[in-house]
């Protein structure tokens, strides 16, 4: 049968990209060929327009045992412990059916994670919705908290923490992040390289359906006004089976029998054994007729697509498959060789005693499309802020708004969905600058956190690149942690419009610029285009997840202000920058001007010294100054612990609203006791860092002299009202 246009472009395939496909095969390609060619070849697989740009970002330091091209990064946390993370986008899915979306991104995630070894320790998110004026947010959002929840809390992973924000420019295309993170022995790590002939190739986990088929074709493709029509792609999860499979794996990982294992993902049984057979030369060739399915009569095409979840493909020792098949029936798993490891270096399919694809290796992975799409150098948005009057603002009328705000506001109704503590390592759950999970039965402990910003990138990608991963930076170190490596995310429209490639490669650049500087190196992430609908694309929105060590749980510190007397200092310079600020979104809903400057210098000489001085104990508490200015900060500390705090107006600014609400970086808040602050200042003196004292905590007012004065509890109400009143009228 010819395969014609409409069956080319219904695979998400050019017809340029089909003639390549003939000229590899040398010949026509039947249809189950065009599925899996469109499978491998497609964005989310194939990376075909961010490949060279990715390749740009520092991948590598003294920690890192694995960085990108597996399934999940790998760094070096000291005495044979690793830590095994990645963030993964499950955007399209959620946006379609959220609650199957959100769940079946969250399993996806895990099954990156402990198919290399490791036992996951949690897991964390990074979701953004549209306006909450729009009809479709909160139907959105209940489906993918819920859809988060119910899948992690099934298989007992705490969900730790994460990110809620709401733009109109998400009203057609929401984000679903999912980050997991797991511990392993650093001399235990599984890989998904094939190696051996005639090695037989095994089919674990649950059996096949039909959901998910071209799954991720569909996440490679921008809606339109038919996307409902698209819900048959969507993944069905099942985290009492995941569970299952996770500890089947974990028990098989203790004998030496796996030589390779894979994911079964996006695109399925066909990425997984194209990947193991490509990163090993070898070939792989499979019987359809063994493939354990639960629907009647499914074809090859639908088994080779199908991304039904929770199974896994692994190249065995033939000798130790019996003992493996045990352990999987124990787990009562299916465990079938569907399929031997071959010298040939093609995938060879055979179904009802017939060979029904015949395709080389190296044309589905190596020979699949790079792209080097045309790119518009981005305008950057000048700050012209001068027509609006600050003046006229009321400092504590702001405070109030911007607290009251959807993306400011308390994220309890979302967190308490997650279970935070099972497992009973959790130390810092969500709520403050970052997660911390203890190494099980060591005295250390990892800081997870997820940052993104939406806004500075969509006025300067460059800038917002480099300021994301500060932010991310920034956060690690506000609990006393050492960063050491991230993982990323990166949510943009289509690539085919030099706009949208301009802000992805300018983002690339600045966060290459940070990472460098910070050395701060990028071990895993993922790519998620064609996030638009009907040609109308999402802000530039790069997620960013990154990990830092403690290597003493004494060390950990947290954001709530501790004793009445203590005084608040602020560390890092502030210059008055409100462009692209909360207080011009929530009091003028302007999305103005240009993001504040990053100094990476700055950055890191003050993120040094807060870690030296929290080494010495000088801090009691910390947090970083970012979304919302000085003044939101010290309200955040304030609420954490509801104490007050008897706030100093500054001396070198008339304008209050410029100081208390710019979001000038690399500022952190610090609070030290009365009698450290000799030697705190003789250290940050020593450094070259401005800083100055900027309130002293008292009882339960939150109080600017002769300005404002509020109780510490009405600050609260305020914080906790928008989620509770967004509930009851929806």
């Amino acid at each position: 049968m010819k395969i014609n246009k409409e069956q080319i472009e219904k695979h998400g395939l050019k017809l340029e990209e089909y003639n390549k496909i003939k000229e590899l095969l040398g010949r026509e390609a039947n249809l189950l060929e065009l599925g899996i060619f469109s499978a491998m070849w497609n964005e989310h697989c194939s990376y075909k327009s961010s490949k060279i740009h990715l390749k740009k970002l520092p991948t590598k330091n003294n920690i890192v045992i694995q960085g990108p091209g597996e399934n999940a990064g790998v760094i070096d946390i000291g005495d044979d412990d690793a830590i095994i993370f990645k963030i993964e986008s499950h955007n399209h899915p959620s946006f379609i059916e959220p609650y199957q979306g959100a769940a079946t991104g969250v399993g996806g995630i895990l099954r990156d994670v402990f198919t290399m070894g490791a036992r996951p320790i949690a897991l964390m998110n990074s979701i953004h919705f549209g306006s909450p004026t729009n009809k479709n947010t909160q139907n959105l959002l209940n489906g993918v908290v819920s859809g988060i929840g119910g899948y992690g809390n099934s298989v007992g992973i705490p969900t730790v923490g994460g990110e809620t924000k709401f733009n109109s420019t998400y009203n057609e295309n929401i984000l679903v992040n999912a980050m997991a993170v797991g511990h392993a022995n650093k001399n235990k790590i599984f890989y998904s390289k094939a190696k051996g002939i005639n090695k037989p190739v095994v089919y674990v986990g649950s059996k096949t359906g039909r959901d998910g088929i071209h799954g991720a074709t569909m996440a490679s493709a921008e809606f339109d006004e038919n996307s409902e029509e698209k819900k048959p792609t969507v993944q069905v999860g099942d985290p009492f089976t995941e569970k299952l499979l996770l500890e089947a794996c974990l028990e098989l990982m203790k004998e030496n029998s796996i030589i390779s294992i894979q994911d079964m993902g996006a695109a399925g049984l066909t990425s997984s054994s194209i990947e193991m057979a490509s990163k090993g030369k070898l070939g792989i060739e499979l019987d359809l007729n063994k493939v354990p399915c639960r629907e009647n009569n499914m074809s090859p095409y639908e088994m080779m697509l199908s991304e039904s979840q929770e199974r896994m493909l692994i190249i065995l020792d033939e000798k130790k498959e019996k003992k493996a098949k045990k352990i999987f029936d124990k787990w009562d798993l299916d465990f079938v060789v569907i399929g031997k490891t071959t010298e040939t270096n093609r995938l060879v399919l055979n179904f009802d005693s017939k060979i029904v694809a015949d395709i080389p290796i190296r044309a589905l992975a190596d020979e699949a499309p790079q792209y080097e799409r045309k790119w518009n150098k981005p305008k950057i948005k000048k700050n012209n802020l001068n027509k609006y009057d600050l003046k006229k603002i009321k400092i504590e009328d702001a405070l109030i708004k911007i607290l009251s705000s959807p993306d400011h506001s308390n994220k309890s109704w979302i967190t308490d969905q997650y279970d935070q503590v099972v497992m009973c390592d959790t130390i810092q759950k969500s709520g403050g600058d970052a997660a911390v999970v203890r190494v099980h039965n060591k005295n250390k402990a990892i800081s997870i956190s997820v940052d993104s910003s939406a806004n500075y990138c969509s006025s300067d990608p460059k800038s917002g690149g480099k300021q994301i991963v500060c932010e991310n930076w920034r956060n690690l170190i506000s609990v006393g942690s050492k960063p050491l490596a991230i993982t990323n995310c990166l949510n943009f429209g289509s690539p085919e419009k030099p706009d949208v490639m301009g802000e992805f490669v300018e983002c690339i650049n600045g966060m290459k610029e940070a990472c460098e500087f910070l050395n701060f190196p990028v071990v895993s992430g993922n790519v998620s285009f064609y996030n638009e609908t009907n040609s109308k694309s999402i802000f530039p929105t790069p997620v960013i997840g990154g990990i830092g060590l403690f290597d003493n749980l004494n060390k950990i510190i947290n954001m709530k202000t501790k004793k009445v007397g203590n005084l608040i200092i602020i560390v890092g310079k502030t210059l008055g920058h409100l462009g692209q600020s909360s207080f011009m979104r929530e009091i003028y809903s302007a999305n103005e001007g240009s993001p504040p400057e990053i100094n990476l210098t700055n950055e890191k000489n003050n993120g040094q010294s807060i870690l030296n001085l929290i080494n010495q104990n000088l801090i009691t508490s910390c947090h970083d100054v970012s979304s919302g200015g000085i003044l939101i900060s010290l309200a955040e500390m304030s609420m954490a612990s509801m104490l007050g705090l008897k706030i100093l107006r500054p001396k070198k600014f008339t304008d209050l609203n410029e100081y208390f609400f710019a979001e000038d970086q690399g500022r952190y808040l610090i609070e030290i006791e009365v009698d450290n602050l000799k030697k705190v200042e003789s250290i940050l003196k020593k450094s070259n860092i401005f800083y100055e004292v900027v309130a002293e905590v008292q009882n339960d007012i939150f109080e600017l002299s002769k300005t404002f004065s509020i109780k510490t509890e009405e600050l609260y109400k305020n914080n906790n009202k928008w989620f509770k009143k967004f509930n009851a009228i929806n």
